[in-house]
């Protein structure tokens, strides 16, 4: 099992097909070390079958994690049992996965927390300088934090209206997309366009959001250090930046813009074959007739509010920048 994991392992991480983000590489050499490898190491690859996953899954049971996380843990080792394969690209050991006789967890409703409207308003009246400008740009777009902190100047199109999803920050480091749906553009409201344009200011180069040095911030700490204390002030819980990709495909919806529209905005993959051949995406002043029409759904900064830009000019450090 060790040395087919290792190969699954290297296969996934450097495949063309379906690439895999770091980030998901990351997550799943930690599920590797403290739940798979420790229960699978002494078997080999024949005795990984319904009844040992069915022990598996009890003692991730015992281990009181949620159905959802279970039922991801579980998913690595049938991926590497399903990963050997043969000259002619069959699986040596195929398997009919019995979810009844695992008895794996049915995952049901799961935690999925969104901000309101009058959360994010409050967020804009509290917050200040780049934060305040982050918070607005991720309400009013959806867009992942990692891409609105890997953004440039570049990025923002001449009128302020659009902007350009290329990359995303993981672990300090500017990386490419990896998906063709995740590279995209997405167009901002005319009052969040006045604002982004009014804090880069003078500015033509380097990123949108940094620290001091001209590093890409860390999400984990605007999360932790400027994101949580100010939900807490707003009289709310803790959620982190994706209940503000959630809320705006709510917000978008309950507004009736084109479903095919949200998917190229949030960068989703389109789901039939009529998605396809809608070529509203390609359409930019339709699209900025939509993003103004269905407004944000929160109030931006009130007009005493200044947005001051973070610095007059910062050049991208250059070894922070990879590719993927």
């Amino acid at each position: 099992m060790n040395t087919q994991a290792q190969v699954w392992l290297e296969r996934v991480t450097n495949r063309k097909r379906k690439p895999t983000k770091p980030s998901t590489i990351s997550n799943w050499k930690f599920i590797l070390k403290k739940w798979v490898l420790p229960e699978f190491s002494s078997l080999h690859l024949a005795e990984v079958n319904n009844l040992a996953m069915k022990k598996f899954v009890g003692r991730l049971c015992a281990a009181k994690l949620s159905p959802k996380t279970i039922h991801n843990i579980s998913q690595l080792p049938k991926m590497i049992v399903a990963s050997a394969i043969n000259e002619e690209g069959e699986e040596i050991y195929p398997r009919k996965w019995n979810a009844e006789f695992i008895d794996m967890p049915v995952v049901t409703s799961q935690h999925q927390p969104a901000v309101t409207g009058d959360t994010v308003s409050q967020l804009m009246a509290q917050a200040e300088g780049q934060y305040q400008v982050l918070f607005a740009l991720v309400a009013g777009t959806g867009m992942r934090a990692g891409e609105a902190l890997a953004l440039e100047c570049k990025h923002v199109s001449e009128d302020g209206r659009t902007l350009t999803i290329q990359q995303s920050v993981w672990q300090n480091q500017i990386l490419s997309l990896k998906t063709a749906n995740g590279i995209r553009e997405i167009d901002l409201h005319p009052d969040l366009s006045t604002m982004l344009k009014a804090f880069i200011g003078n500015r033509t180069t380097g990123l949108i959001f940094h620290t001091n040095t001209g590093r890409p911030l860390c999400q984990t700490n605007v999360r932790n250090r400027y994101l949580y204390p100010l939900l807490e002030e707003a009289g709310s819980h803790r959620m982190g930046f994706h209940s503000f990709r959630r809320f705006r495909t709510t917000h978008l919806r309950k507004q009736r813009a084109p479903e095919d529209l949200i998917r190229f905005w949030l960068g989703h993959a389109n789901q039939s074959i009529t998605d396809g051949y809608s070529k509203l995406s390609d359409d930019l002043e339709f699209r900025k007739k939509v993003a103004e029409s269905v407004g944000l759904g929160f109030e931006i900064a009130s007009e005493n509010s200044v947005v001051v830009p973070y610095s007059a000019s910062c050049t991208l450090v250059p070894e922070l920048v990879g590719a993927v």
